[in-house]
């Protein structure tokens, strides 16, 4: 899934992730260093890994995607993973 750096801390190593819709996401230091970056720059487009928090996803819903029953879409996700984009 694709998103927009959004706010980073050099120190705490996490920040946040607009989604596409503009929904914020938050990323812990774990994600961050999982994607093997230095430094984010708001405004950077940026891919994301995810997986369900605490609320859960629908049955046959993969990673990331919102079920067909709306909803906000970054609700409940957990960012596992956080590097550039590349095309």
């Amino acid at each position: 899934m694709q998103a927009t750096a959004y706010t980073y801390d050099p120190e705490s190593r996490s920040g946040q992730v607009l989604l596409d819709d503009g929904t914020p996401v938050p990323f812990d230091a774990a994600a961050f260093d999982a994607g093997g970056l230095r430094l984010l720059r708001p405004g950077q487009r940026v891919r994301i890994e995810t997986e369900a928090g605490t609320e859960g996803k629908a049955d046959g819903e993969a990673d990331g995607e919102a079920g067909a029953g709306g909803g906000t879409r970054g609700a409940g996700l957990r960012i596992t993973l956080v590097t550039l984009q590349t095309f």
